[in-house]
């Protein structure tokens, strides 16, 4: 069979289990997560041995550290997994809830209904942990979904895949309602974006280069966002403690996620008094720290910052360091060099706290939290099936309510038009 055909028949057995599964019982959905979890859990030494292939393919073809770290999988992680799913199968259904029904004057009533999307495809690099995340959300939100992880992860997600299967049959719901492409082959993913006939959205996960090279070849609508240049800015009031465990935490709680701290503002005012117990806090940490003039001045160890620097999504132990002079200057820089991820300010002015969430335009704004909270399950989605920075329905952290839209529901008595 060729990949076309293969692609093809994937997506019609989605579009009819779609069908099925939107007019599921949120019972029989949540009983299939129950019984993913259940598989799960069971199957933890198969998981980790198919990761272990895997990784054992990455060291050898010279995979970098942060691609590694979101390759692997251990006990921590598998029970993060279930938690996710269990998370998931507490929220509220989604589906059929009717919002906003006004009377008009001609005395129809008119609402709005949530209804699924129909079929996602999401395209993915190295984290097999997604293959779980993404399913428990579609299976959830009444949606079918179509899964192409990368080539680095195809043992884990086949593995991961398989528990799946089981729990949507133990469920009594068409295996068909998660289906894991199960070819690196790369016409897989062309043919998948532009699958207009069953395909309702695409969400790529994972680098730069993979979501632009989706995004240009897509004619199926994306949800995305490209990369992840998250900032703090310290402002002249914030406490030293505070800012000195928040940039830590931002940076090194794990390097290899698009919610990590990438560049560090600090107030002028501050900088001689913050900046060098932050530095010693980084250093200690074995980050390396590019910064501009003024703050190479106060920390000797740092290395000079070029333009490309302020722009830059490291996903590694390197942090880019400016001195500003103010909220206003913080701002400027952030929309000149961010990428409308997520961005924080530390700070005890509440002044200052309101005009940094209401300017910053980013997907998530945060006041003295670290950016490493942008996310699905701690933001209490459950999970997330990606981030989008685009304007369009979904924004954020994109949970059930982001794969869902709405349709209008009109109520009558008998109205006709005058």
């Amino acid at each position: 069979m060729t990949i076309k055909a293969y692609m093809h028949e994937l997506g019609s057995a989605a579009k009819l289990a779609a069908k099925r599964l939107a007019l599921s019982d949120l019972s029989r959905r949540n009983d299939a997560l129950k019984a993913i979890a259940t598989a799960v859990n069971t199957s933890r030494q198969d998981i980790l041995e198919a990761n272990e292939q895997d990784l054992v393919k990455a060291r050898a073809n010279g995979l970098d550290a942060a691609a590694i770290d979101r390759l692997t999988l251990d006990d921590q992680r598998l029970d993060a997994m279930i938690a996710s799913l269990q998370q998931v199968m507490t929220l509220a259904d989604p589906i059929g809830r009717v919002d906003q029904v006004q009377p008009m004057p001609s005395g129809i009533r008119v609402g709005k209904m949530r209804v699924p999307l129909g079929v996602i495809g999401i395209i993915y690099e190295s984290r097999p942990n997604v293959t779980v995340e993404a399913s428990s959300l579609c299976i959830k939100s009444g949606n079918a979904v179509i899964l192409r992880g990368g080539s680095e992860s195809f043992f884990s997600n086949q593995a991961i895949a398989r528990c799946i299967q089981s729990g949507l049959v133990a469920a009594n719901l068409p295996e068909a309602c998660v289906q894991v492409v199960d070819t690196t082959d790369r016409e897989a993913v062309a043919e998948l974006v532009t699958m207009n006939d069953y395909v309702n959205v695409i969400v790529p996960r994972g680098g730069k280069s993979l979501i632009e090279r989706v995004a240009a070849q897509a004619t199926v609508p994306v949800i995305k966002h490209l990369d992840g240049v998250c900032h703090i800015f310290v402002d002249e009031t914030a406490e030293t403690d505070m800012a000195v465990a928040l940039v830590l935490n931002a940076k090194t709680q794990r390097y290899g996620t698009c919610n990590t701290l990438e560049t560090l503002l600090v107030a002028r005012a501050v900088a001689p008094s913050v900046l060098p117990p932050i530095a010693a806090a980084l250093e200690a940490a074995q980050v390396e720290l590019r910064g501009c003039e003024e703050t190479r001045l106060l920390v000797k160890e740092c290395r000079p910052a070029h333009e490309d620097d302020w722009y830059a999504e490291y996903l590694a132990p390197i942090l880019a360091i400016r001195i500003v002079a103010d909220i206003t200057e913080a701002i400027q820089h952030i929309e000149h060099y961010g990428s409308h991820h997520t961005d924080a300010i530390i700070t005890q002015n509440h002044g200052h706290a309101e005009r940094f969430v209401r300017e910053v335009d980013s997907s998530s704004v945060m006041v003295n939290a670290s950016t490493r909270f942008a996310d699905g399950f701690e933001y209490g989605l459950g999970a997330e099936i990606g981030i989008s920075t685009d304007k369009i329905h979904a924004r954020g952290p994109v949970g059930l309510e982001g794969l869902t839209c709405q349709k209008y529901v009109v109520y009558g008595t008998g109205q006709i038009r005058c």
